[in-house]
């Protein structure tokens, strides 16, 4: 598989996204690097956090690394801590999406904080069933969603603020002005912080620390959408084949797949 790779693919990188994916029970992961202008894996790694990112900076070299402009990433602490020492030019995006899903995380948390403690309450009634409501985009809500959300604004106004929380931030990743955004956001910060709901308190530090890689979304657009679009690929070659025995095996048909490898077997001949 090695022959058939591309051996120029690590030549000219600009923009990369990084991410990590389980092959097998047990935290056995690989980490996945992807050429965005390309769309194709340019480097697997078998593990993943700092020390796995690190042999992809060895190989790409500090020429390559240097000509990195952009790398789409979660909230991963190695990584980030790897990319800033590595490529410290390059402006790290953090991904809108992960952000959406640790807003949507917090307010799930305080939707079953508020179940335990209204559960022998006259609340309990109005939070039964509640979960999609809250969680979907306002423009997908169906008849009874919509008036399931109106019944917790008056009966559940810690709830009812938690989902509004969610919502305005999700507002503010949508501003296409990255001054508007970071106006929106410090804002934001400053309501969360207040709010008296600890998991929205958390989330409001986490935003104020990564502020710089979220408004880099603003300003480029750039996700991981497209590495988590090869990761669920990835994931049904697994389901597939049945799981793999091997990280390598993994890895080679990742390339094979995934990686922009045109195979030409030979035509048969006519007898």
């Amino acid at each position: 598989m090695g022959a058939r790779l591309d051996s120029t693919r690590l030549d000219e990188l600009y923009i990369i996204g990084v991410d990590e994916l389980s092959h097998r029970r047990y935290h056995q992961y690989v980490t996945t690097v992807v050429d965005h202008v390309k769309s194709r894996v340019v480097w697997v790694g078998e593990g993943k956090g700092e020390l796995t990112l690190e042999q992809f900076f060895d190989e790409l070299g500090s020429d390559g690394a240097k000509k990195l402009t952009h790398v789409t990433q979660d909230l991963s602490a190695p990584f980030i801590k790897v990319v800033r020492k590595r490529a410290p030019q390059a402006k790290q995006v953090f991904d809108r999406f992960h952000i959406q899903k640790l807003a949507n995380e917090a307010l799930d948390e305080v939707r079953r904080a508020e179940m335990r403690r209204d559960a022998r309450s006259d609340g309990a009634r109005a939070l039964k069933r509640c979960r999609w409501a809250l969680l979907k985009n306002p423009w997908n809500l169906n008849r009874g969603q919509g008036a399931k959300l109106r019944e917790l604004q008056k009966t559940n106004r810690r709830l009812y603020r938690a989902y509004l929380l969610k919502e305005s931030l999700a507002r503010g990743l949508d501003y296409r002005q990255p001054k508007r955004a970071s106006a929106h956001i410090d804002e934001w910060i400053r309501w969360a912080s207040r709010s008296k709901l600890k998991p929205f308190v958390k989330l409001s530090k986490t935003i104020r620390r990564f502020k710089q890689g979220i408004l880099a979304y603003v300003s480029t657009k750039l996700s991981n959408g497209l590495v988590e679009g090869l990761n669920n690929k990835i994931r049904l070659i697994t389901r597939r084949a049945y799981g793999f025995h091997s990280a390598a095996a993994l890895t080679a048909m990742i390339y094979l797949c995934c990686g922009g490898i045109a195979l030409h077997p030979p035509l048969p001949t006519n007898c």
